[in-house]
């Protein structure tokens, strides 16, 4: 995947389509990201440059409950693709 801006705006797309409100604030988040379910808001790591923030929604947008009706066609092929990955790493350790 590249390192893109381009790459970024289709990961942040994902979750807002879902219904999230995905917003970029100040804080000491561990994981570089805080997800306060109940009101289906996520708080990324304003400091982290493009690369950190891919990765952070890269690790972040599989924990969401997203239903996959709910997004665009492409925002639908991105994350299954994402989902995929991650269930490819899991069978392989």
């Amino acid at each position: 995947m590249k390192y893109t801006q381009s790459t970024l705006d289709k990961l942040e797309a994902i979750p807002e389509q879902a219904g999230y409100v995905l917003r970029y604030e100040r804080g000491n988040f561990q994981s570089g990201y805080c997800i306060l379910e109940a009101k289906r808001v996520v708080v990324l790591n304003k400091f982290l440059q493009t690369e950190g923030r891919i990765n952070t929604l890269l690790d972040l947008i599989p924990q969401l409950d997203i239903n996959a009706d709910l997004l665009t066609e492409d925002a639908r092929k991105l994350y299954l693709n994402i989902v995929s990955r991650l269930e490819t790493e899991d069978n392989g350790q």
